[in-house]
């Protein structure tokens, strides 16, 4: 037993080596600064969070909803400390994948937690796409905008493509120059819509809890969407070989990142719910900054606010493009997922990049938001809970993690999936079939795969 355990542990430190050699030939050490970092975790974040989420959290949480990104954050504060306590110590560019790894070796549950969390990322960039196109299509005066709204998805998917063939330099400094823009004008957006709507301290509080409306489980599936709007901070563990001083900056900008989105996330949520009822928001849920610019600034805080949401969009598809294309090129280079070239030219990474973009573009043509989200939500809570339980059974005491930390985290991300699958059981079950189908297919297929491999 203890000489299996030792073989498997040198195999894993020799993969790790031989791969974060390889990673560093084919990506640049040191090529993403500390504001790189944070920038394209709050491009992550931002995106897809407070533009797509704030609608579909208010729908399940009513008035209450500003706080339920507050409960977001502290939950997904939990989970990153399991993520930030192995990158410290083995920043590596196939993040997660090499946390799974180390935690479990090459075995299916490796494989098909990192192949969960890479489709949990496709499935957000498809997200963000359709919120672009959501929130584009408020321009224009077109009775057609279902037609419309994810075709304009798939051109920014295609533009998003382009940009991240062109390398970590352009990504790096188009993702900060995106990040300040949308940060500084949804914080304008913000603090406008509060003076507008003569918001006071009195009014942070709502009344009552609307006990008829909201269940405890809807609360917490609102807290399960909330997450998705964090989970962004997973995208800097993905690029951790790339961040200068990985042992040290890895964590501060993870910790950065959370730090700033959720602060970005309560003032917006705050100045929506003092400008719009909560009916108005659940009916404009697509778009609901863009609804609630309307009545405190006009159309010029309606073209404001979109020109602001197709910055945060394009930012956020960008740098979530850049994280998966590394980690599937990974999960290729440990033979973890089939890969074929199909005839093209140019490296793992870049043909990796054309897979997604392909299922992405499919995702947003064929599912509207709302259930892109819930299954987003579904497959990343799963793929958490068993890094987590990995971190805890394995690595504990290797990277020097707290137990109580570990566990506390596992149990949040449980009762949030159970109670999200419940009520998703009840409203909308295709979502809750497609999910399992899904995670049923994809342990099944990794289980095939690596067999085959080891007959080879």
């Amino acid at each position: 037993m203890l000489i299996r355990k030792f073989s498997t542990t040198l195999g894993c430190m020799l993969i790790n080596r031989d791969l974060n050699k390889k990673y560093m030939d084919n990506y640049k050490k040191d090529s993403l600064t500390f504001k790189g970092a944070v920038a394209l975790g709050t491009g992550v974040m931002i995106g897809a969070g407070i533009f797509t989420l704030l609608g579909q959290v208010a729908e399940l949480s009513g008035s209450w909803f500003p706080y339920i990104f507050i409960l977001g954050a502290m939950i997904s504060g939990f989970s990153a400390y399991s993520y930030i306590k192995v990158s410290n110590a083995y920043p590596s560019a196939g993040g997660i994948a090499m946390i799974l790894m180390k935690a479990y070796g090459k075995t299916t549950l490796t494989a098909a937690a990192s192949v969960l969390m890479a489709l949990s990322m496709i499935i957000n960039e498809s997200l963000v796409a359709r919120t672009f196109g959501s929130y584009t299509m408020q321009l224009f005066d077109i009775t057609n905008k279902d037609l419309w709204i994810p075709v304009l998805g798939v051109a920014l998917l295609i533009l998003a493509y382009f940009i991240n063939v062109s390398g970590n330099k352009v990504i790096g400094k188009t993702s900060q120059f995106m990040a300040v823009l949308k940060i500084v004008g949804i914080i304008v957006f913000a603090i406008g819509g509060l003076w507008a709507a003569q918001f006071t301290i009195s009014d942070i509080l709502p009344a009552s809890i609307d006990v008829n409306n909201y269940s405890a489980a809807s609360y917490i599936g609102a807290i399960a969407l909330s997450i998705l709007a964090y989970k962004g901070f997973t995208t800097i563990t993905n690029s951790g070989g790339e961040i200068t001083k990985p042992h040290k900056n890895v964590g501060r900008s993870i910790i950065l990142s959370l730090i700033i989105c959720t602060v970005v996330y309560f003032l917006v949520a705050i100045s929506v719910n003092s400008s719009l009822t909560i009916s108005e928001i659940v009916k404009a849920k697509d778009y609901s900054l863009a609804e609630a610019a309307r009545p405190a600034f006009g159309n010029y805080g309606l073209y404001f606010t979109v020109g602001i949401a197709i910055i945060a969009t394009i930012s956020g598809v960008i740098a979530s493009i850049f994280a998966v294309s590394r980690m599937t090129a990974m999960l290729t280079d440990m033979k973890l997922i089939p890969h074929s070239h199909l005839g093209m030219s140019g490296s793992i990474q870049k043909h990796m990049l054309i897979y997604i973009v392909v299922i992405a573009i499919t995702l947003t043509v064929f599912f509207d938001l709302s259930r892109i989200a819930s299954i987003g939500a579904i497959f990343y809570l799963v793929m958490d809970i068993i890094v987590h339980w990995g971190i805890f059974k394995h690595l504990r005491k290797e990277v020097k993690a707290n137990g109580v930390i570990l566990i506390s985290a596992l149990l949040l991300d449980l009762i949030v999936l159970i109670a999200f699958l419940w009520i998703k059981a009840t409203t909308d079950i295709f979502v809750v079939i497609v999910s399992a189908i899904g995670i049923i297919l994809v342990f099944a297929g990794e289980k095939w795969f690596l067999h085959w491999k080891e007959s080879e």
